[in-house]
């Protein structure tokens, strides 16, 4: 009786009782999932960014959504600004051929209440032309299709939610309480009609029975070779130390795609009143290789309770 009456309590603190009972605004994220599935539905338009999606509006496509004045507004009423930093995302490994490629850049903003007892994160990716496949012909740009963000473990149920702050920016698709990203692909991407249709056993709510940072097939797939995959590669575990938001961002898509911003992400969780420190890792931008790619994860520092 204590437990659930504490947990009451600090959703009551949060405002998620009252959040979940509106179309737009942050959602609860428990830190036990979803009962089936660690992961939330939010924009349920674009196949998951390989179709092009509706952008949410205050009437339509708007779970999770909000609409502060700007990206540097906070979300939420009773939030003032308290700091901000844009961090370089680099990426070195053997697509690379081991050297550094700096693909894009991080933008995190914190925001406190007035009583310095809660805390708004909030991060957004942006795109640069930057080939960081030297071996390979023409140009492969980083496409970011999760960000995940950690250092939540003992934050217990929190808030979360999006920002498109530009016409080319990615909505948020799903909101999971997890450390995986799990990998969704279209049927094809040669046409049209076929990047709507979902290719074979993937999920919108990926189950239980991975732990890991990627979930998936690790190989590029053609625009005209049907997609599929099996059960356990579309599963991902509840953690309660991550928020991870699925997303389609790069500078120049294979699926002709160009939401070179992603959303602003948003995680609203207890805090105290000591200046925001960065932790390494705490940002994760994963590439699902969604097209013709291969699983990479890059990693930058970022704020947390």
């Amino acid at each position: 009786m204590k437990h659930l009456t504490l947990k009451l309590a600090v959703l009551g603190t949060l405002g998620i009782v009252s959040a979940q009972s509106m179309a737009t605004g942050l959602v609860a994220i428990p830190d036990t999932g979803f009962g089936s599935s660690a992961y939330t539905l939010c924009n349920t338009t674009g196949n998951f960014g390989s179709s092009i999606p509706t952008q949410p509006t205050t009437l339509a496509n708007n779970t999770c959504a909000v609409f502060p004045a700007n990206e540097a507004t906070a979300p939420v009423t009773g939030f003032t600004f308290v700091t901000s930093a844009v961090r370089p995302v680099t990426i070195n490994n053997t697509y690379t051929n081991f050297t550094n490629k700096t693909v894009g850049n991080v933008t995190e903003y914190v925001w406190r209440n007035a009583a310095q007892t809660e805390c708004i994160y909030g991060a957004k990716f942006v795109a640069l032309n930057v080939d960081y496949n030297p071996i390979e012909s023409g140009s492969q740009y980083f496409e970011v299709n999760d960000i995940a963000r950690g250092g939540f473990g003992s934050s217990g149920t929190v808030n979360a939610g999006y920002y498109t702050q530009a016409a080319n920016a990615s909505p948020i698709y799903r909101i999971g309480r997890t450390f995986t990203s799990v990998q969704h692909r279209a049927y094809k991407y040669d046409t049209a009609a076929n990047k709507l249709l979902v290719g074979t056993n993937y999920e919108a709510l990926p189950g239980f029975g991975f732990s890991g940072a990627i979930n998936g097939e690790d190989s590029p797939i053609d625009a005209t070779t049907a997609a599929s995959t099996i059960a356990a590669n579309q599963t991902a575990d509840v953690d309660a130390g991550w928020i991870d938001f699925t997303l389609d961002s790069g500078y120049l898509d294979d699926d002709g795609g160009t939401n070179v911003n992603s959303a602003m992400t948003y995680v609203q969780a207890a805090c105290t009143a000591a200046a925001p420190t960065a932790t390494a890792g705490n940002i994760r931008l994963r590439q699902t290789a969604q097209e013709f790619a291969n699983f990479i994860e890059a990693s930058v520092s970022g704020f947390a309770p």
